[in-house]
C-alpha cells in the first residue's frame, strides 16, 4: 500500500497546516487497485473518492497525477512520520 500525504498552510499563518490532500493505492479483495483521494480541511472529516484499476501500473499513474496537481495547488508532501502518527 502506497500513501502519499499532502498538507498545505494559510498564507496569512505561517507553519499552521490548514488543509491536507491524502492519495493511497490498495489491493481490494476483487484483484483491483484502488487509487482513494481524500481532502479538506485539518481537523474535519473532507471528502473522498475512489477509482478502481485493472492493473497496478494504471493505479500508480493515476496517483502520480493526482499528487502532482495537488503539489500545483500548494500543497507539499508531508514526512511519512507524520502521516503515520495522524
Amino acid at each position: 500500500m502506497l500513501t502519499l500525504l499532502c498538507h498545505r498552510t494559510a498564507p496569512d499563518a505561517r507553519d499552521v497546516l490548514t488543509h491536507f490532500y491524502r492519495v493511497e493505492v490498495s489491493y481490494n479483495l476483487f484483484g483491483e487497485y484502488t487509487v482513494t483521494r481524500e481532502w479538506g480541511r485539518v481537523g474535519s472529516r473532507g471528502c473522498h473518492m475512489s477509482v478502481w484499476f485493472a492493473n497496478l501500473r494504471d493505479a500508480v499513474l493515476a496517483a502520480d497525477s493526482a499528487a502532482r496537481r495537488a503539489a500545483t495547488r500548494g500543497y507539499d508532501l508531508t514526512e511519512r512520520a507524520f502521516a503515520t502518527s495522524a
